[in-house]
């Protein structure tokens, strides 16, 4: 089993930063995809922040969303690392940062601060690649 299969399998908390209201937003459907298979998905979005998105409470922020278990990132990647800090400082147990996002010196800081680290992933794509069961919380 792979650490990304293995991370996803121990989690049962996610902080979707970078949430969008929009059914066409990679974002929208990772975190569609998370509800489905039994997550406690806290979507963060400062904009966003008091509506409700797919059934889930909308925050500004990531310490709002607490206790982090993983955090999940849908920004930018020279906006994942103060993103990927905040985490380590919350003590959030991993991060997982979506396909296209990279920041080695953060991912390095979330390592040595104990983080499990996924980068440049997208945990629908690596539940399909390794067969994961149809439900977390059923396990």
């Amino acid at each position: 089993m792979t650490d990304a299969a293995a991370l996803l399998l121990s989690t049962r908390r996610i902080a979707l930063v970078g949430a969008s209201a929009r059914p066409d937003r990679p974002s929208f459907g990772v975190m569609r995809f998370l509800l489905a298979r039994g997550y406690d998905v806290t979507p963060v979005n400062p904009g966003l922040a008091g509506q409700v998105l797919l059934g889930r409470p909308v925050v500004a922020s990531l310490a709002e969303a607490g206790p982090l278990d993983m955090v999940d990132v849908f920004r930018r990647s020279a906006e994942a690392g103060a993103v990927v800090d905040e985490a380590v400082r919350l003590g959030a147990r991993s991060v997982w940062l979506q396909l296209g996002v990279r920041d080695p010196a953060a991912e390095a800081r979330a390592r040595e601060a104990g983080l499990a680290v996924v980068a440049d992933d997208c945990p629908a794509i690596a539940w399909r690649r390794h067969g994961l069961p149809d439900r977390v919380d059923a396990l």
